[in-house]
């Protein structure tokens, strides 16, 4: 009975199809842990609040200029501080989406599968 190979052309084609794979996967952890060990800044309020985040979503430090402290007006401390962490946290996410999108095109926007 004759064997069919559905298109993959062999076993050389497939054996370099699983290498180019795994050298892909291999790239995508590097760019990973790189990107891991990145900084992501913002800063809301004029500046008044500036966060800063690890590339793994982590809140690494928070400033918060004294004039903005106002007993009376916690609301919007709170606010600005959420707004800064937030942005820091996007700019992050978006650093990481374009460099995964560089490296498989079509597959950088894969909702954080990367």
């Amino acid at each position: 009975m004759a064997r069919q190979n559905f298109g993959f052309g062999g076993g050389a084609n497939m054996q370099q199809l699983v290498r180019q794979a795994q050298k892909m996967q291999q790239q995508m952890t590097e760019m990973q842990e790189k990107l891991d060990t990145e900084t992501y800044e913002a800063a809301s309020g004029g500046g008044m609040v500036q966060a800063k985040v690890s590339g793994k979503r982590e809140l690494v430090s928070l400033t918060i200029d004294p004039q903005v402290v106002d007993p009376d007006d916690i609301d919007m401390l709170q606010d600005l501080i959420c707004a800064a962490v937030n942005e820091a946290l996007r700019k992050g996410e978006e650093a990481r989406e374009t460099a995964m999108s560089k490296m498989a095109p079509g597959l950088g926007g894969m909702g954080g599968l990367f």
